[in-house]
């Protein structure tokens, strides 16, 4: 697989960043129509009662002509909303961390897959080490970045000590000054910090502000379509009586306009 998170990536882009207007950001008609693809599988379909997508799309500002990154995509469920939306003008990469690429469940290969589907001409899957710094030919190429119940991962062993920091830092170079990093993750319980992101697969919201705040980005919006109250922060996300209700965050960084 090309490195394209960084690099090989920025030929493909330079096409995309040429376009001269702004397209307006994506309509609820054309967030619904995506919802609506007869070629999203029933796994997705089933998870749109928890997710909301119409809601957390609207959220992420992506539009069509945008070059959008799906960070740790799992089975594809976003990615399979963007790429309509992006349209024939616009690209979304699957980025799978090369730290998880070897898991058992083969995380770049269904990223491959997923590619590889009918009408996802747009897509591309893509695996690099999370801290990995782009290439000045890649600064400024991507329009919104966005990840899924995954941040808090980035702090786990199994991720063998990379810097999320250095991701952070890499994202901010990525995103074009005006653009977002959208991060929707488990709430752990305020002060927590990151003492809950392994056992629990949590992590403090305020933890996640102060991180990718340092990188350089301003917090734009936050909403809380996703949380709920009775979630007390204690059980495991996927202790059954919790899983598919947990209190959850979303929030919306901006990159500064130079």
């Amino acid at each position: 697989m090309k490195s394209a998170f960084y690099i090989a990536a920025s030929a493909a882009l330079l096409s995309v960043v040429a376009v001269a207007k702004t397209p307006p950001p994506a309509t609820s008609q054309s967030i619904a129509a995506a919802i609506a693809d007869t070629h999203r599988p029933e796994k997705d379909i089933q998870q749109d009662a928890i997710r909301r997508p119409a809601d957390l799309v609207a959220f992420s500002k992506v539009k069509p002509g945008d070059v959008v990154m799906d960070v740790w995509p799992g089975g594809g469920y976003w990615t399979r909303l963007f790429s309509p939306i992006v349209g024939p003008k616009g690209k979304v990469y699957a980025y799978v961390p090369a730290e998880i690429a070897g898991f058992k469940t083969d995380p770049v290969g269904i990223a491959k897959a997923l590619a590889a589907e009918p009408g996802r001409g747009n897509v591309e899957a893509i695996s690099d080490p999370i801290a990995q710094q782009p290439k000045p030919s890649a600064f400024n190429t991507f329009d919104v970045i966005w990840t899924f119940e995954n941040y808090h991962d980035l702090h786990n062993s199994f991720m063998n000590g990379a810097s999320v920091d250095g991701f952070n830092q890499a994202v901010f170079k990525l995103v074009k000054p005006g653009g977002y990093f959208v991060v929707v993750d488990h709430a752990a319980a305020p002060g927590a910090g990151l003492k809950n992101t392994e056992d629990l697969h949590r992590i403090d919201p305020a933890t996640v502000k102060a991180e990718v705040e340092k990188a350089g980005f301003v917090l734009d919006a936050e909403a809380t379509l996703l949380a709920n109250p009775a979630d007390d922060h204690t059980l495991k996300i996927f202790d059954p009586a919790i899983k598919g209700k947990t209190d959850r965050f979303m929030l919306r960084f901006k990159k500064p306009a130079q």
